[in-house]
């Protein structure tokens, strides 16, 4: 197992994806830097074989892989952990069902008393967002980018943006409190890897 990475690139994996197009794309988000990657696929009903060789690919770069939503399919292949939205389940439960050494992350939208009840139950990471425009999540409603600053007041823990997020406006996230850049749009490009390794360098620069 891993532990949470402090700060860095969290690349999740676009949905309407083949099955080769997916470890494709794993592995070119990988070599540009994405220190953890999360599988999502709100669709395919059989997410088995895929997950397994993102998690093979994941531990050849020596980086932890995470399921989005589903404790069962994380305990499944052995993933590293799990992402929980609201309705995916409470933290206590995914911790007995993976273990003590497992990646436990939790979205918080714009809430900070959510975040504030996933670190008492024990969360590894709190996710806020959306703050941009974005197409994987047009229903969520927009979070304040003041939630990461009273965030990173009140919490310990690794604090991850998401939602539209991409290297021109990375870097106002990453100043307001943000430790780590959770991407799907801005890593779904032609180049993939150029991608990543744009988002990489806001971590590099010290700007922040």
């Amino acid at each position: 197992m891993f532990l949470m990475p402090k700060n860095g690139l969290y690349a999740i994996t676009p949905e309407g994806k083949t099955e080769t197009e997916i470890v494709k794309f794993t592995e070119a988000v990988l070599k540009g830097g994405a220190c953890i990657v999360q599988y999502r696929e709100k669709v395919l009903n059989d997410k088995t074989d895929v997950a397994k060789q993102l998690l093979q690919l994941c531990h050849t770069y020596n980086v932890p892989f995470i399921i989005n939503d589903n404790v069962e399919l994380a305990e499944k292949i052995g993933a590293d952990g799990v992402h929980l939205g609201k309705n995916d389940g409470a933290i206590p439960a995914a911790r007995q069902c993976l273990g003590e050494s497992a990646i436990i992350g939790v979205s918080c939208y714009n809430a900070l008393e959510r975040a504030i009840e996933a670190e008492k139950q024990g969360a590894d990471y709190v996710a806020f967002g959306r703050f941009f425009t974005s197409n994987s999540k047009p229903l969520t409603a927009p979070a304040e980018i003041g939630i990461l600053t009273a965030c990173k007041k009140a919490l310990a823990l690794p604090i991850v943006a998401i939602g539209g997020i991409l290297p021109v406006n990375g870097t106002l996230l990453l100043n307001a409190g943000a430790d780590l850049l959770a991407v799907i749009g801005g890593l779904d490009t032609e180049n993939p890897a150029f991608s990543a390794q744009a988002f990489t360098a806001l971590f590099s620069q010290g700007s922040y």
